[in-house]
């Protein structure tokens, strides 16, 4: 049996071999293609999947502009809550809509100027937020069963991202960890799963874009793309925590992917899955896209 290796953008038409080796009898070339596009209105809350989206140089329009906080302003995630992950949230008509299983839902007027709280993000301290109103903030509370509040980011505030990164001086986020945008192949998840006993979804790791069309991790050479009429930097790795290993419909947790991940995408004693990008102009983007390399 012939043992071909497959480099860059080919794609295999049968299955990886056990000895690493791929077995072929044809190889295609396809063009990268942007697969998915999720945002986040509620920072480690559900994302919603869409076919297409304003990206913004602060990221994908809607995304993580809110965010559940303790009393004194600091974020909450699923790492000290796990059921943030079952909170879909959904937004129309200048609202938000709150449903989790077998709760009541709520909808609520979306607040994004008036008075401010700050809370903090990590590093980022002092960030001025809307407080959402008591009815989001004791439906919280009871999902979560601890005194919380939700607020959104202050209309035309602009949370800068590590200048060690940064593009442009004015390069920023909303409350999303660090970076504006979050992209993932197909490949390098299946890559991923070809190593797990149990294959884990690709929501696992939270990505905004999910492109196809190219080899495992691949992505972690490049570093500059192109999306529709949209340039974004590749700026840095994601490093992985343990949020990715709660599973988001069962909450059950396990080691994984972080001890298989960690036998071969370590740096600097992290783990990385994904790549943290900026935009540097504004556009829109639709799933079929094609996803072009500059550099």
């Amino acid at each position: 049996m012939r043992k071909v290796l497959i480099f860059g953008g080919w794609l295999r038409r049968k299955a990886r071999l056990r000895t690493g080796f791929f077995c072929c009898s044809t190889i295609a070339r396809m063009p990268i293609e942007l697969t998915a596009l999720t945002y986040f209105p509620i920072k480690s809350c559900r994302g919603l999947e869409v076919d297409s989206s304003v990206l913004r140089r602060g990221g994908l329009e809607h995304d993580r502009r809110m965010m559940v906080v303790k009393h004194d302003g600091d974020f909450l995630t699923q790492r000290e809550y796990p059921r943030l992950a079952l909170v879909l949230p959904t937004l129309a008509d200048d609202c938000l809509n709150l449903a989790a299983p077998d709760f009541d839902s709520i909808r609520v007027p979306l607040q994004t100027s008036g008075a401010t709280v700050p809370v903090r993000v990590w590093k980022s301290r002092g960030i001025p937020a809307v407080d959402q109103g008591d009815e989001a903030a004791d439906w919280f509370s009871a999902w979560l069963r601890a005194p919380v509040r939700l607020v959104h980011i202050a209309d035309g505030y602009e949370r800068k991202v590590n200048p060690d990164y940064a593009v442009r001086p004015d390069d920023h986020t909303a409350f999303a960890d660090g970076y504006p945008v979050l992209l993932a192949s197909e490949e390098s998840l299946a890559d991923l799963n070809a190593r797990l006993e149990s294959p884990l979804p690709m929501n696992r790791f939270r990505p905004n874009l999910v492109v196809r069309g190219t080899s495992a991790f691949a992505e972690d050479s490049w570093k500059r793309i192109r999306i529709g009429s949209v340039d974004l930097a590749v700026v840095k790795p994601c490093a992985r925590c343990v949020i990715t290993t709660i599973d988001k419909e069962t909450l059950e947790t396990s080691r994984e992917p972080l001890k298989t991940l960690a036998s071969y995408r370590r740096k600097n004693g992290k783990v990385m899955f994904a790549q943290n990008l900026i935009p540097l102009n504004e556009g829109r983007l639709s799933t079929g896209m094609g996803v072009e390399i500059l550099e």
